[in-house]
């Protein structure tokens, strides 16, 4: 979020803290070597825009200088930005990264073997920190709107897995950005009430619209020991324009969700939706607000401009989320009329806005996509030919396999034809036959609910797969189904990932 006027007053109004403000090079050298550090960001809004450059900058000084290798373990909400994750894998200053990123250096020494890459499930990382699971966590550096008289603070852009990083950190350092727009405070709401087993209790929402938390995240005055201030924008990337292949994805889905209420199983309204980032979704969601469809909810990761425009026309009533990931023209419109988004937008911690326990009773109608689904139902959202990591998981399985509908989307094809989006069998598994309810591609719409296996190829095969892989594909179902091996998944082991191998052979599968 972007504001135009930014430092006309201090928005550092606790006066414990104001003797801490520093560069941010001061601060950066409070990071030692080899610490585990806990950073604000989720989808390229909300990160630290100024200590992890100069932390780069540091890092890379001291590895020039030929000593003992300077890298830091970088554990955030989701994916950051190039000022974060991108400045510090170029200098090599990343021993290990969780739970999600998008950024090429990353991906890069990640898929080289030079940088160690954990891929969560983004509902259970705070989880999984309080249990103990990611080792003791030595700094957390989190990006602020503001901190309040009493040391509590104001989250900016996203909450991601902040609320976690304050209470596990032994220490704390603040970025306080002038350019977050100041009328973000009242908008969150974050949950102290989630516990470890055996001492869990149910946590009471139930519409996205319901408030269970607070405004404000306590922060403790002794932890903290350094401020910086800055005036950096959130990465904005400008979504493209909605092509013909992701209208009619869009339109499948549509004419599906009004199959679905004629046949009273979606209520007029829909159910809470959720929706992954990207041009396809967002085409959806331009879908939705063309359409015949009012008071619709959403409960998701992300405030994307399809969802600000739905808000904006009254197709969507409120929208729960933990970050926003806006294109240039998405922010500049939030900020121009922030005080028509204050009261339809909620943003929770991660823990919250991806919780299974939530997904599940509010019926959640999940789309995201793949990389690749093969001819049973079975999505590989995350690796490139089985072995090279893409950006991750995400939040695609909290809400697959605990929603009410799980649909997952793609483009039939990929590499101008050469590489097919179904496949005899998806060279890594993230989701399950059991946890995908629909395949969508432009070709068309495949509903696998109450299928067995056979049944779901031929749905697959002959709504999903592009003309020029179809036959293709039936020609190996059927003789899979004749092999003898067993008829209830028919496959031949010794051919069934020989589409991915002929592609990494001669180009194309």
């Amino acid at each position: 979020m972007s504001n135009e006027s930014t430092r006309t007053e201090s928005r550092i109004h606790c006066d414990a803290l104001k003797s801490l403000i520093m560069s941010a090079d001061d601060a950066a050298a409070l990071i030692p070597a080899g610490a585990r550090v806990g950073m604000s960001g989720f989808t390229g809004a909300g990160y630290p825009k100024a200590i992890p450059g100069a932390l780069a900058e540091r890092i890379r000084k001291i590895n020039e200088e030929g000593g003992p290798k300077f890298q830091i373990s970088v554990l955030t909400g989701a994916s950051t930005a190039p000022e974060l994750d991108g400045v510090l894998a170029a200098v090599d200053g990343i021993e290990m990264r969780l739970p999600f990123q998008t950024d090429p250096i990353c991906r890069q020494r990640i898929n080289n073997g030079e940088m160690n890459y954990i891929d969560y499930h983004l509902s259970e990382v705070s989880q999984y920190a309080w249990s103990g699971f990611l080792g003791h966590m030595d700094l957390a550096v989190i990006e602020v709107a503001g901190i309040r008289e009493d040391g509590s603070l104001i989250p900016s852009s996203s909450v991601g897995n902040n609320k976690t990083w304050i209470e596990q950190a032994d220490k704390i350092i603040l970025e306080v950005n002038y350019k977050q727009n100041a009328k973000l405070e009242g908008m969150h709401d974050v949950y102290y009430g989630t516990a470890l087993p055996p001492n869990r209790k149910p946590i009471m929402l139930t519409d996205p619209a319901d408030r269970i938390g607070e405004k404000y995240m306590p922060c403790p005055l002794d932890k903290v020991i350094a401020v910086v201030e800055t005036d950096a924008a959130d990465r904005n990337s400008p979504f493209k324009p909605t092509d013909d292949v992701s209208k009619r994805i869009a339109g499948h889905i549509l004419d599906f969700f009004e199959r679905e209420i004629a046949a009273g199983r979606l209520p007029k309204e829909l159910l809470p939706i959720q929706s992954g980032v990207g041009n396809i979704p967002n085409a959806v969601l331009e879908g939705l607000d063309a359409g015949p469809f009012k008071d619709l909810t959403a409960f998701t990761e992300v405030i994307q401009d399809g969802m600000l425009k739905m808000l904006k026309s009254g197709t969507l009533k409120i929208a729960s989320a933990t970050a926003f990931s806006l294109s240039p023209d998405g922010i500049k419109e939030f900020d121009e009329n922030i005080d028509l988004y204050r009261d339809k937008i909620i943003l929770r911690q991660q823990d919250i806005s991806n919780h299974p326990e939530l997904a599940r009773r509010l019926g959640i109608i999940a789309m995201n996509g793949l990389i690749e689904a093969d001819i049973y139902g079975n999505v590989n959202s995350t690796h490139i030919m089985g072995t090279r990591m893409m950006n991750g998981i995400g939040g695609s399985g909290d809400f697959a396999r605990n929603g009410y509908l799980s649909i997952f989307v793609s483009p039939s094809t990929a590499k101008d034809g050469a590489i097919s989006a179904i496949v005899p069998m998806v060279s890594h598994v993230d989701h399950t036959e059991h946890d995908v309810k629909i395949i969508v591609t432009e070709q068309g719409l495949a509903d696998l609910r109450g299928l067995s296996p056979r049944q779901r190829a031929h749905e697959i095969i002959n709504k999903c797969a592009h003309p020029d892989f179809k036959p293709a594909l039936l020609d190996y179902y059927e003789r899979a189904l004749h092999s003898g091996r067993g008829m209830h998944t028919p496959h031949l082991l010794e051919e069934a990932l020989s589409w991915h191998i002929r592609y990494e052979n001669e180009g194309h599968m």
